[in-house]
């Protein structure tokens, strides 16, 4: 049997990501969701959800203990990042005055801005909330079975500002374009919610669950 843990520090809306993810594996897999730093190591695949402030995040995960074990899991497991659980995969992020992450790729996290404004010259508000077209920048085993440019549901004020082209597997536009999905080795993170993403999100999730990690 194998296991898919969705790691429990308290933040984020784990019930709707675990539900999803059981609505899509196989008969000979189950869905954990646990805090406990063994059984997170011990799983065959690993999701990381969150949502919140990004200090708040950081202050969780070193308050459940699990800071080494999720980069140790993100280095060698299948491993999907959603939302703030893409966001702290990179170096820093500017939310409550500037916050270290964990550092596992190059890039920072910034604020969109109190005057972004769409193409009209309109005030787009911030959060930006909703859904939004995800235009796929490059293949991907995740991407399998999706349309380039469907619509997934975003909640966000920071956005990834990444370093390295290579890691961007996905790109949208809110005011200005931003990378809402990077990929690297055996680490799939995007910045949208796929358990709130309909059908282009459960299939997200299935290709998830039958990936053996490698790009």
């Amino acid at each position: 049997m194998q296991t898919i843990a969705v790691i429990d520090y308290g933040m984020g809306n784990l019930r709707s990501v675990t539900k999803a993810l059981e609505h899509v594996v196989s008969n000979n897999q189950r869905v954990i969701l646990t805090s406990a730093q063994k059984e997170v190591a011990a799983a065959d695949k690993v999701v990381f959800p969150g949502q919140g402030a990004a200090r708040d995040c950081m202050r969780a995960i070193d308050d459940y203990e699990l800071r080494d074990t999720i980069i140790n899991v993100a280095r060698n497991k299948p491993f999907l990042g959603i939302c703030m659980g893409m966001q702290v995969l990179v170096h820093a992020s500017e939310e409550n005055g500037g916050t270290d992450c964990l550092s596992l790729f190059p890039g920072e996290v910034k604020y969109f801005g109190d005057h972004l404004v769409n193409t009209k010259g309109e005030k787009l508000k911030v959060p930006h909330m909703g859904w939004n077209q995800v235009q796929q920048t490059r293949p991907h085993p995740l991407w399998r079975g999706i349309k380039d440019n469907s619509r997934f549901y975003f909640v966000h004020s920071y956005y990834l500002e990444t370093e390295t082209a290579d890691l961007e597997t996905g790109h949208c536009h809110y005011g200005k374009s931003f990378t809402c999905a990077i990929a690297k080795d055996n680490v799939f993170a995007m910045q949208c919610h796929p358990e709130k993403s309909a059908d282009a999100g459960l299939q997200l999730l299935t290709n998830f669950v039958q990936w053996d990690g490698q790009s």
